[in-house]
């Protein structure tokens, strides 16, 4: 990595890395030590990057988006699946805060990877990351959205007591307009989007505590017991029953999977190296407790007719679990609070994935880069472009709810597998390559436990996505019933590799340089050499007044 040769600085230029309205002193030179100038305004306080996570985790909406893989393990299938998979997600989250503490920039993932990984690896390997956790972020706004289109058409079959039934046709109409809707609040709202998270999460525990108190008392008369909650299993499919319940962990590892969007505003985060960590492992852990609470209020409240909830005429699972407990006015009530709180979850979601397309596109990674590197002034010192970039290829990758509700459900599964690719492959560098050159930041797991950490998280990721590719329904699906993840997934990936090799390996070197030396001073210099980069002197154009030659 080295930068820029075509940089140049007015002679006399004092060395500084301050970004004056856009982030303090100190935080601008954390960036300038990984070789990026402040770009982004720093709107983002520790507890709002909290809030992004959380609000894009949308833990209760996205619970009742994933119900399908859950309920066919039974209800201690929903219950203790939850606990055990959110466990070894936060040991995953505990990896990735020692890295985001130490290297916090908006591009983390692949300029991780880039970092710690070998000569020989890491320009492939890099560029995987990059694509990879791109389409996966992508590819979550798209599940995300799918969700929000199902439960917000759900009220309208309930409104009409199941007398009537969306088509592909309508379900992608309401799709393509809720993308379009999430880009223009994400271009118009940037300068009070910090803000905004306070909100999303203040509506996010609103619709927890409604559904907590409001099943219990409207099921009084039918709660089940201890047993039924913590010791009944199922199998709903034609998989073995072990094998169903580890199925049921796609639940909460496709719900907690947007703590690394912490890591993507880390350059809009004042105090980034404490506000990462302190995001990544509050919204792990959050959504660890409050998940398991809401998984036994519901285990305690269904309907032991599993089957009836599963292939419910409302189509969602969650909607019939609110009509058998508190009627149909209670429960198109109830979905309203879940639609609306999966629809806020869309914005911060684009927010997130527009952050990394910007950042691969600032080192020149993406097709189209130089149209997407811009940043809007206008608009708040925002990616603009990156954010319709984002939202048309959501338009696109939607498409395939046209197709059938497996090519549609491919979307869940790719956000998982796509994501766990690229969480992965930096920690697994760190640990095979990068042991020696990491050094810790504020926050750091310690010398004894970060590399175990690391390995278990390894473990772990490997593990889901294998899981996020299983055909659900049993080892001998259909073309209706098949799992396109792997296909998709395979695509993703194998195209990536492919591009690098036949096109990518002659161009991408990596993370680029974008802040000039003039602008360092000699020991800022240091650090960034002692950071594995390369500082070239920048390139100053005089003029020879007498020969009138640049020198």
């Amino acid at each position: 990595m080295s930068l820029p040769k075509d940089s140049s600085m007015e002679k006399g230029a004092a060395p500084s890395v301050s970004a004056p309205g856009l982030a303090s002193e100190e935080d601008a030179a954390v960036l300038a030590k990984l070789g990026y100038k402040q770009e982004l305004r720093r709107n983002f306080s520790m507890i709002e990057i909290f809030g992004i996570a959380f609000s894009i985790m949308g833990l209760l909406p996205s619970i009742a988006s994933v119900l399908a893989y859950s309920i066919p393990a039974g209800p201690a299938g929903m219950v203790w699946g939850w606990f055990l998979a959110s466990g070894f997600i936060f040991i995953v989250g505990l990896a990735m805060a020692d890295l985001g503490s130490a290297m916090p920039t908006s591009g983390g993932l692949y300029w991780w990877t880039h970092f710690f990984s070998s000569p020989s690896t890491r320009n492939p390997l890099s560029f995987l990351v990059g694509y990879s956790n791109t389409l996966g972020l992508v590819s979550g706004l798209c599940s995300i959205d799918y969700g929000f289109s199902l439960m917000f058409l759900s009220v309208v079959v309930i409104a009409r007591d199941g007398n009537w039934t969306p088509t592909n046709g309508v379900i992608y109409g309401t799709y393509l307009a809720t993308v379009l809707c999430h880009a223009t609040v994400a271009s118009l709202m940037s300068k009070i989007m910090g803000k905004l998270q306070t909100v999303f999460v203040v509506m996010n525990f609103i619709v927890i505590a409604a559904t907590i108190i409001a099943l219990p008392i409207g099921a009084k008369d039918r709660r089940n017991n201890g047993h039924f909650i913590f010791a009944q299993t199922g199998n709903l499919t034609t998989w073995p029953t072990g094998w169903t319940f580890m199925l049921s962990w796609l639940s909460p590892i496709w719900t907690i999977g947007a703590f690394d969007s912490c890591v993507h505003l880390s350059e809009e985060a004042s105090r980034p190296n404490k506000a990462v960590p302190f995001g990544i492992l509050t919204s792990i852990g959050s959504c660890w407790f409050f998940g398991f609470i809401i998984m036994i209020v519901m285990a305690a409240t269904i309907s032991p007719d599993l089957e009836s909830i599963t292939g419910s005429k409302f189509g969602q699972p969650m909607a019939q679990i609110y009509y058998d407990a508190v009627g149909k006015s209670a429960t198109v009530g109830l979905m309203s609070l879940l639609f609306i709180t999966q629809f806020l979850m869309g914005i911060s979601t684009i927010v997130a994935a527009s952050r990394q397309t910007w950042a691969f596109s600032r080192d020149g990674a993406l097709p189209f880069s130089s149209f997407f590197r811009p940043i809007s002034k206008r608009f708040g010192y925002i990616p603009l472009r990156a954010i319709w970039g984002c939202a048309f290829l959501a338009l696109i990758l939607g498409l395939l709810s046209l197709i059938a509700p497996a090519a549609a459900q491919a979307l869940f599964s790719l956000a998982v597998a796509g994501n766990n690719l690229a969480w992965g492959i930096p920690i697994f560098a760190r640990v095979m390559w990068g042991r020696k050159k990491f050094v810790p930041g504020p926050f750091y797991t310690g010398d004894r436990f970060s590399i175990p950490i690391a390995c278990v998280a390894l473990v772990f990721l490997v593990f889901g996505t294998l899981l996020s590719m299983f055909p659900f329904g049993g080892p001998s699906p259909t073309p209706q019933s098949m799992n396109y993840c792997v296909v998709i997934s395979s695509a993703v990936w194998g195209g990536a590799l492919t591009y690098y090799y036949i096109d990518g390996r002659k161009w991408f070197t990596g993370p680029k340089i974008t802040v000039a030396d003039a602008d360092l001073t000699e020991e800022q210099q240091v650090a960034i050499r002692e950071e594995g980069l390369d500082v070239i002197k920048t390139v100053v154009e005089k003029r020879d007044l007498g020969m009138g030659k640049a020198v």
